[in-house]
């Protein structure tokens, strides 16, 4: 039986050009931060990829920090950002109910540890940010709020976010935005939108797991969470990681099969809705990404509906979190007004740039199935 890979906004398998470029600089020797030959050598192949990501994102490359990954990066910007504002006497953090946890966890942990003022802002339907609602909170608290973070794509429903307008409505407000799942999928400038800081991730793209960058406007300076050798403009200590980095850029300049995917998304979509007329396709009103199609299947448990797609061979994914076994609806799902029921009968199938026509056929062919028995087990 085939093996069917869904789940491109979990990992998205390495580029041939990616794996070139990480097996050929993982032989070459040397610390980019030595001054020998080595060093300098190293350094440049890093300063040509910093100069390769600046170009895809339109930012300079002064303004690309390296790191670990999207989550480091997420929580580089937000607890920066944050405490910037607060020695300046503003405590409050705003951020949209759809967040990633990479974004919700440290905001709360602001809350709890920092004196932060949380504040969340509601979602229509379509899961897209209520500007209306952020209006209200701007006008009544704007000389308090230290940040506002709204990422620029749901990475459960694939809605895009309007960010510019965020930024509008902010005024000299730094806002920070989650780019992750964007990037290479959909046109992204970090200079017309106007944010203050942008994450990106590499092993979406195609480039190698544990790598990503937060992109920082140059004139800012935010606390460091690492302090050390005082690499990347002091905010992010650490031998930086040149293979990964030459990868990510390779990843990078690679063409995202931008239409193919959207077709794929869509002829996916009009034959689910044939197959199961009383379905939900999460977010199908908002501008969305090409790949992602978040789907709710009344009278199903998404839980068991992964795990038979998994034994039909097709990978696939919930959306949602799972903790220490307890399967928990999707805060996304819920604050875009699904009950816990309907949030925890859904389903995401992402595409990528692999993606083919006889994946989708396949996933079709065995869908039926695997609903009629999810069905069946829910009314047991």
């Amino acid at each position: 039986m085939p093996s069917i890979y869904v789940d491109h906004a979990a990992t998205t398998p390495m580029s041939p050009a990616a794996f070139k470029a990480i097996s050929s600089q993982m032989q070459v020797l040397g610390n980019p931060s030595s001054l020998h030959t080595h060093g300098r050598s190293t350094r440049k192949s890093l300063e040509d990829a910093r100069e390769a990501i600046a170009r895809q994102v339109n930012c300079l490359p002064s303004e690309v920090i390296f790191t670990a990954s999207g989550t480091e990066a997420n929580n580089i910007a937000l607890k920066g950002l944050f405490w910037q504002g607060k020695a300046q006497g503003k405590n409050i953090v705003v951020i949209s109910a759809i967040e990633h946890h990479a974004i919700l966890d440290p905001a709360q942990w602001l809350a709890d540890h920092e004196g932060a003022q949380l504040i969340t802002v509601d979602v229509t339907a379509d899961g897209v940010i209520d500007l209306n609602s952020l209006e209200k909170i701007i006008n009544k608290h704007r000389n308090e709020i230290a940040v506002i973070s709204v990422m620029h794509a749901n990475n459960e429903t694939g809605t895009l976010q309007p960010i510019s307008e965020v930024v509008a409505l902010a005024g000299q407000i730094p806002v920070h935005t989650d780019a992750v799942q964007s990037f290479k999928k959909t046109p992204l400038s970090f200079a017309d939108l106007g944010v203050y800081a942008m994450t990106l991730s590499a092993h979406k793209i195609g480039g190698p797991l544990g790598i990503g960058a937060l992109i920082l406007r140059r004139a800012v300076e935010i606390p460091a969470l690492l302090h050390g050798g005082g690499q990347e403009r002091e905010i992010r200590s650490g031998t930086l990681n040149a293979p990964s980095i030459v990868a990510f850029a390779a990843a990078a300049e690679d063409n995202y099969p931008r239409e193919s995917v959207i077709a794929l998304r869509d002829e996916f979509i009009s034959i689910v809705e044939k197959l199961f007329p009383d379905v939900i396709v999460n977010g199908k009103n908002a501008e969305r990404l090409p790949g992602i199609v978040n789907i709710t299947f009344p009278g199903t448990q998404s839980d068991t509906l992964l795990l038979l797609l998994d034994s039909a061979q097709v990978s696939a994914s919930t959306g949602s979190a799972c903790s220490a076994g307890v399967h928990e609806a999707s805060h996304v799902l819920l604050a875009m007004g699904h009950t816990e029921e309907s949030a925890q009968s859904s389903l995401r199938f992402s595409f990528g740039s692999t993606s083919t026509k006889a994946d989708l056929d396949f996933i079709v062919s065995v869908l039926p199935d695997v609903i009629m028995r999810g069905r069946a087990a829910n009314l047991k």
